[in-house]
């Protein structure tokens, strides 16, 4: 490869790339789409391969061209990131974590966590995102976020996890329903009841261990509602939509118009996991792991 090769060339081939276009990419950049075209014909030529098919006014990209495309947008990630703690630490601040979580995990699991860290690395910056299960593996793949509080089993190759909370499930009734704490006995006095669940795409094999639950009481739950949100769940079933079963830790001690059972006679339970990119180099996410694992 000739050492001609310069930065720039890569990120005017990615602007390329992106727009498919090269006056917009060349607007986009803020140079002349002559210039541009020379910036990219160099590329090529210190490259050895043809990136991008030039019909009229299209512009295609090859197999090579699509690949390195797919290769720099990760470069040019992480090289955003490190560009990024660089400047936190030249103003003092020691890094930058992103999170992303469900929602059971913000009543008490991520409160303490923060906590807990902050007292040791106080210079340090969270952003805190709620994200649905499959939306934080993206982003953990991606590097867009660091870290991921999830209820999954399985996890794609390069992603680490760790266990954090197992807990029970409960049953969320309307305040008014005759069954309560007292008088209930198994989950099967609900079988003609409807039910409002998480929506199945929230997550797979969640959903997979709500059922399991019904399954225990041999019968198949009559399900009116699906939905992301549990002040949703709980609005709905307030309002005699139905009933629903939620994991222990969203159970509300001061939620209105509602009341809740535990379920813990029953075998299954469901886990909370912390989840990263073993290739993240974030220097604030070992800190943080290490108080994870405690």
């Amino acid at each position: 490869m000739s050492y001609q090769l310069e930065y720039r060339h890569l990120r005017y081939f990615q602007a390329v790339a992106d727009e498919l276009h090269f006056r917009k990419a060349a607007e986009k950049l803020y140079i002349s789409q002559p210039g541009l075209s020379k910036q990219i014909k160099e590329l090529e030529t210190n490259l050895g391969v043809e990136l991008l098919e030039r019909h009229n006014r299209k512009v295609a990209l090859t197999p090579s061209g699509a690949y390195l495309k797919g290769e720099l947008s990760r470069l040019f990630k992480n090289l955003d990131h490190i560009i990024e703690h660089t400047q936190l630490l030249d103003q003092g601040i020691v890094g930058n974590l992103r999170l992303g979580y469900v929602g059971s995990a913000m009543q008490e699991i991520i409160p303490n966590l923060l906590l807990a860290f902050q007292k040791q690395h106080p210079k340090i910056l969270f952003n805190l995102k709620e994200m649905d299960n499959q939306s934080q593996i993206e982003g953990l793949l991606s590097k867009e976020i660091d870290l991921a509080f999830v209820r999954l089993e399985n996890f794609p190759r390069g992603l680490k996890a760790h266990a954090i909370f197992h807990e029970p499930f409960c049953l969320v009734l309307p305040e008014s329903h005759p069954i309560n704490s007292l008088n209930f006995k198994s989950l099967s006095q609900f079988k003609d009841e409807s039910f409002i669940l998480f929506d199945q795409k929230y997550s797979p094999s969640y959903f997979h261990k709500v059922m399991q639950l019904f399954d225990e009481s041999d019968f198949q739950p009559k399900i009116s509602h699906n939905t992301i949100h549990s002040n949703t769940i709980y609005k709905l079933v307030e309002n005699n939509f139905g009933i629903s079963i939620i994991p222990q830790s969203l159970q509300h001690k001061n939620t209105q118009g509602v009341k809740f059972i535990r379920l813990d006679y029953l075998s299954h339970r469901t886990t909370l996991s912390v989840v990263w990119n073993q290739n993240n180099r974030n220097p604030a996410l070992e800190n943080m792991l290490e108080i994870v694992k405690k």
